[in-house]
């Protein structure tokens, strides 16, 4: 009989509200080991506080941001359970989350990791298939033999990251995501390796959590809109390119890209003769991210960073 002692919840931030970052704790069972990874050595005031409050909360200061799959890698590395649910810091759990986690937990599923479905303005299950073949079968790929309350599992390719149960028995290291990735994709390439292996991936419809968007990171200050902005379109192209160089070839990750690059040029240049620099910036944001990993240069860029 597994409980939810075996399992621990990691949270990477970045200079996250606090606020924002207690409404996510607030929906957590109390039972629950909570790892909160701050991706730099930034101590907030709050911290102290939400120590205080939550029993089993720890955080950890990374010193300095490592990105998602970094930051995750560190938590892997200092907990102890067989299961660890990754999560963002902008959601919030749904009611019965933990009620039907201890579930799966307690059946031989022979998952590596399970994607959790989440709601904005509707309910979504945010998975997919990297062949089309995949596709054709979607439908029979809902596992049925356990009983009603598990017919809305269905084995998928993909799921995304911003919650998502992860089995650490099935890894033989606690280095799970592939660090070259700084932002977007690494979950991606984590469900890639498992499909190479013949693993399991599921996506449930009955883990639901509330999912804010971008209001978790340093993009939620209005100040700092274009720098954000700048950063997740840098990375989103170089990360894109790199996922397609590293799981196909490198040719074929020019033809999946050539035509974004192009497009983004081309709005790079209209968006500078009509004077919006906004829009300028964002395209050359990703003009630069998809040069640099044609290239071969690393995923370096940050806030603080020059274009070069």
């Amino acid at each position: 009989m597994i409980n939810l002692t075996n399992l621990t919840i990691i949270i990477v931030t970045y200079k996250t509200d606090r606020e924002i970052l207690e409404n996510c704790l607030k929906s957590i069972d109390r039972n629950i080991k909570i790892k909160i990874i701050e991706n730099s050595n930034t101590i907030d005031e709050q911290d102290k506080i939400l120590l205080s409050k939550y029993k089993e909360l720890t955080i950890s200061y990374t010193g300095k941001n490592l990105g998602y799959g970094g930051g995750n890698n560190y938590g892997f590395g200092i907990t102890s359970t067989d299961f660890v649910l990754v999560a963002n810091p902008d959601i919030v759990f749904d009611n019965n989350f933990f009620i039907n986690i201890e579930k799966y937990l307690n059946h031989d599923l022979g998952f590596s990791i399970i994607g959790t479905s989440y709601k904005k303005d509707k309910v979504f299950m945010p998975y997919g298939f990297f062949n089309e073949s995949s596709k054709n079968t979607d439908k029979k790929n809902y596992i049925n033999n356990l009983g009603s309350i598990y017919s809305n599992l269905k084995k998928v390719d993909w799921v995304t990251g911003c919650a998502m149960l992860i089995n650490l028995k099935k890894f033989k290291k606690k280095q799970i995501f592939d660090e070259n990735f700084f932002l977007y994709f690494e979950e991606y390439d984590l469900c890639k390796q498992i499909k190479i292996k013949r693993e399991n991936v599921f996506s449930s419809a009955d883990l639901l959590v509330h999912h804010l968007g971008f209001k978790g990171s340093f993009g939620a200050d209005p100040e700092l809109k274009l720098d954000a902005e700048k950063l997740r379109e840098w990375h989103w192209m170089w990360s894109t390119f790199y996922f397609y160089k590293k799981n196909y070839s490198y040719i074929f990750a020019v033809r999946k890209t050539l035509g974004k690059l192009i497009r983004a040029f081309f709005k790079m240049l209209f968006y500078k003769i009509t004077f919006n620099n906004f829009l300028k910036d964002k395209y050359k944001s990703r003009c630069y991210g998809l040069l640099n990993a044609i290239i071969g240069r690393s995923s370096w860029y940050r806030v603080d960073s020059k274009f070069q």
